[in-house]
């Protein structure tokens, strides 16, 4: 639990003020979604696992009820079901918190934390992709953080290439997802050992290197399956455009991330910043979202940690004065 008081305070409205005004440039509208919600949405959005980390209580009726763990599920329903006639694209952002059991972590302590986000729903392809990873790269330059943070992208269907090429079940997919993500090199060597794919034994080492270009190129050397080739032929046109705007100093690819949340479908990305410990922010494309809600429509966005934020930048206040 974490209380913010007078000039911790401050600070906190803000970077969240920063942020919502960056997105506002953007024809991004705010939306405020419930604290408290039917826990099926959570479990129908996030997935199981991950909806099973929020608090759930019932009601005086036997409802199941969750504390919000999670804001896009909840943005992807409005979009199906609320605004399901509204023309195309929707483009929201917020400032909310989540509340989610954590196990003991240093790094992660917070059962409750503001998610800073934005979802843009109805655009597919790299047009919408770069539009999410420039208004992160904004919001960090607003904050003066450009020096200081990385924003690091991935298709997870290069991963997903791999997993269908070595026809995994669903509890070996999640455990060969999470070694990978956890980057847990020999327990994935041993996983690796039952399986004879050079892609998949090849694919281990990629998932330890992070850079720019040369990712893509050390990748294409050894990778062959056709699924996850058309993904890297995503993630490669992506970068070209990074670089066509000069940022390619602020992004780095990161064959390694491979999101927990089962939604992802294409580009998934983490934002880091020095000192900060973890991880401050997640996002990527989640095309079939809305299709539990309604109608199935392409959508990409991102979310950043204000809390996370407000001690890198009070740190960073603190040694300028």
């Amino acid at each position: 639990m974490r209380y913010y008081i007078g000039a911790e305070a401050r600070l906190r409205r803000t970077i969240e003020d920063a942020a919502m005004s960056v997105f506002e440039s953007w024809s991004y509208e705010e939306v405020i979604t419930p604290s408290v919600d039917y826990y099926d949405l959570f479990e129908q959005g996030m997935g199981q696992t991950e909806a099973q980390r929020g608090f759930r209580f019932t009601d005086n009726d036997g409802r199941l009820l969750a504390l919000r763990p999670d804001v896009t599920s909840s943005v992807a329903r409005v979009a199906a079901t609320l605004l399901a006639d509204r023309p195309r694209p929707l483009r929201f952002c917020y400032a909310a918190p989540v509340f989610r059991q954590q196990p003991q972590s240093h790094a992660e302590w917070r059962r409750e934390n503001t998610q800073l986000g934005c979802e843009l729903i109805g655009i597919a392809g790299q047009p919408a992709d770069l539009e999410v990873l420039r208004l992160a790269a904004e919001i960090l330059t607003k904050l003066e953080l450009q020096s200081s943070y990385c924003i690091t992208i991935n298709n997870v269907e290069i991963f997903n290439g791999i997993a269908a090429q070595l026809d995994l079940d669903t509890p070996a997919r999640e455990r060969l997802r999470r070694l990978i993500d956890t980057r847990e090199t020999a327990e994935l060597n041993r996983f690796l050992q039952d399986h004879s794919s050079t892609d998949a034994r090849a694919f281990a080492q990629l998932t330890q290197l992070t850079g720019k270009r040369n990712v893509l190129e050390a990748a294409r050397k050894v990778i062959r399956n056709d699924r996850s080739v058309a993904a890297l032929n995503a993630l490669e046109d992506l970068w070209t455009e990074i670089e066509s705007l000069g940022l390619q100093n602020e992004f780095e690819i990161d064959l390694g991330d491979v999101p927990s949340l089962g939604y992802y479908t294409g580009l998934s990305l983490k934002v880091f910043v020095h000192n900060a410990g973890a991880s401050v922010g997640r996002g990527g494309r989640y095309d079939g979202l809305t299709g539990n809600f309604g109608r199935a429509e392409p959508a990409v966005g991102f979310v950043l940690n204000l809390d996370a934020l407000t001690e890198v930048v009070g740190r960073r206040v603190s040694q300028q004065s």
